[in-house]
């Protein structure tokens, strides 16, 4: 499980820090030229929604992976129910023929 939630929080910040860095070239950039800072504003507009996209698909994957290897964890860690030897009617006939 520990493995599980760093593969999860080092692919969700990883996400998250994109978003912010291609954001965070808006205001660099609009400090320079104004017109400038509107350029760089719709490219990285149209990427984040890419990259929030993205985040989202990746969502569901780490979900699916995260529940994949639970079961698969659990599976192993639980120990298999086997069944006592319960006598059949051969044997008991067998049993009883003996003086």
């Amino acid at each position: 499980p520990f493995v599980l939630m760093i593969r999860l929080f080092a692919n969700i910040t990883a996400g998250h820090i994109i978003i912010l860095g291609f954001l965070g070239l808006i205001f660099i950039f609009g400090e320079m030229t104004p017109a400038l800072g509107y350029g760089v504003s719709v490219v990285s507009i149209i990427f984040y929604l890419f990259m929030g996209l993205l985040e989202l698909i990746v969502a569901f994957v780490q979900a699916f992976v995260f529940t994949l290897l639970t079961a698969l964890y659990v599976g192993l860690a639980i120990e298999e129910h086997h069944e006592e030897a319960i006598p059949t009617s051969s044997t008991n006939e067998n049993i009883e023929q003996k003086p």
